[in-house]
């Protein structure tokens, strides 16, 4: 039995294992000592687990995992007093069901034994993270592909937003993966994507501005110096007045991969993507998140060498759009 704290008293610790669909859930307890008398909940039961974050315990109190005297307790600032008996069921953190394998449809375009090439449609989160434990590409790729659980990131080697929607490559192999993220790093994986930005755009741009967290919002970035060094080249395909609103389409050629990186870019220009509330953007054509889709990747085999190239038709809510502006229906023909 491992030492314990001062707070426990007459505390012949108990864990038992029960089942919980494919998980298994410790339930430790203990009886509140003299050291825990007016102590809050929360700080008694970091000492109880202490291999989990207070804010991981705080949640298995909210969720209604935790008992005083077999009274149910979902506050966490609730006192103890000496001589309550105090029981924890300890269910694993998102973070450690996160990798986990999830059937789902990739929409495979194109499949070998070194790497995998798919559409990922908007909505869906890449990579998990804060708020999106479940439900990722990189969820699917384990059930799709079970090896890739021996692979850094399952084999992802580089994202696209949750609400963007496109083509993106997928590492197979650790061969693979090493190679197509040096590739990526050189820049030799071409990357061109589609959008509706706001404004008139009558000339093509070439967009070569520093890109780094923004300081004041954690969750968006910013053109701002001493980030790093972001191109994008931006050509116009047409501009249509919607509904008293300029709305120009875009062919965005990538020549470096930061996140957000076109959002940012072209907000910073004073033309935010349609529908993108993180940078501006107004809502637009029905439109329910950034109108932003990665159309074609174009790279070199990493084993082979041979010359690949990808398309991704324009998805029903882009195309849509598109079609009310009346642009190009081949956009990159």
């Amino acid at each position: 039995m491992d030492e314990l704290g001062p707070g426990w008293e007459g505390i012949g610790e108990e864990a038992e294992q029960g089942d919980q669909g494919e998980e298994e859930v410790e339930t430790r307890r203990a009886e509140a000592g003299a050291a825990w008398h007016g102590q809050r909940l929360d700080r008694c039961l970091v000492e109880m687990a202490s291999e989990f974050s207070r804010n991981h315990l705080q949640s298995l109190i909210e969720r209604g995992c935790v008992r005083v005297n077999g009274q149910t307790i979902t506050t966490a600032s609730r006192k103890l007093q000496a001589g309550q008996r105090v029981e924890v069921e300890l269910q694993p953190t998102a973070e450690s069901r996160a990798f986990r394998a999830e059937a789902m449809d990739l929409a495979i375009v194109h499949e070998d034994e070194h790497l995998l090439v798919m559409n990922k449609p908007a909505g869906r989160v890449v990579h998990p993270a804060a708020g999106n434990w479940s439900g990722t590409v990189m969820n699917g790729l384990l059930a799709h592909h079970p090896a890739a659980a021996s692979l850094p990131r399952a084999g992802i080697v580089h994202r696209l937003d949750k609400d963007t929607s496109g083509v993106m490559v997928v590492g197979k192999t650790l061969e693979a993966v090493t190679a197509l993220s040096r590739m990526i790093a050189a820049r030799e994986v071409h990357r061109e994507y589609l959008a509706l930005a706001h404004g008139r755009i009558a000339a093509p741009l070439e967009i070569d501005a520093p890109l780094r967290r923004d300081p004041v919002s954690r969750v968006k970035m910013a053109v701002l110096a001493g980030g790093k060094p972001s191109r994008t080249d931006v050509f116009p395909l047409g501009t249509t007045v919607w509904q008293e609103r300029t709305i120009t389409g875009v062919h965005c050629v990538l020549h470096s991969g930061r996140t957000h990186q076109i959002r940012v870019h072209l907000a910073s220009r004073g033309h935010p993507l349609v529908s993108d509330a993180l940078y501006a953007g107004t809502p637009a054509l029905d439109l329910q998140r950034q109108a932003l889709h990665a159309a074609r990747l174009s790279l070199a085999h990493p084993i082979t060498g041979a010359s690949l190239r990808f398309v991704a038709p324009l998805p029903a809510d882009l195309a849509a759009a598109w079609q009310a502006l009346g642009l190009p229906a081949d956009p990159l023909a």
